[in-house]
């Protein structure tokens, strides 16, 4: 059973590995292994956790999936959702993605998020979360950011 609940400091340095294991072929995918998922430190990841919605999932006491979410104003920008890659394909991505939707119910108008262009299981999952694409952001040769918000 997966229990989803709201991350605290002490487990930064169990997000961050797992933030990293995830994000491995991310990094492969667009060939730079300086992606900023990859090369958030320690400190980063606790002071999200005291600053923005950090959400976990828990498996038999191991973080398996997390997902952050920072307020501005009535908006959301949603970030660094991870999912331990021996747990992919059992709807962990979607359980945090709803999970964190639900705790800022009433105090958004509207979700953001953004991923690679190539990165199209990403893709796939928002857009059948309701996401809809809003612009793209050519960032390198090699890399172009998919902006995508959800009206709550």
């Amino acid at each position: 059973m997966t229990l989803i609940e709201r991350a605290v400091p002490d487990d930064a340095g169990e997000i961050l590995t797992l933030q990293r294991a995830a994000y491995v072929t991310e990094a492969q995918l667009y060939g730079d292994p300086f992606i900023a998922p990859l090369v958030e430190s320690l400190d980063a990841v606790r002071e999200a956790t005291k600053s923005a919605t950090v959400l976990k999932a828990v498996e038999d006491g191991r973080i398996v999936g997390s997902v952050r979410c920072r307020r501005t104003d009535r908006t959301g920008l949603v970030g660094r959702l991870a999912v331990a890659p021996d747990r992919w394909g059992r709807g962990l991505g979607t359980a945090l993605l709803t999970a964190v939707e639900g705790e800022l119910d009433g105090l958004v108008d509207a979700l953001d998020l953004f991923t690679g262009h190539l990165s199209e299981g990403n893709l796939r999952l928002y857009r059948r979360l309701g996401y809809r694409e809003t612009r793209r952001e050519r960032l390198h040769e090699h890399l172009t950011m998919v902006h995508l918000r959800k009206a709550t």
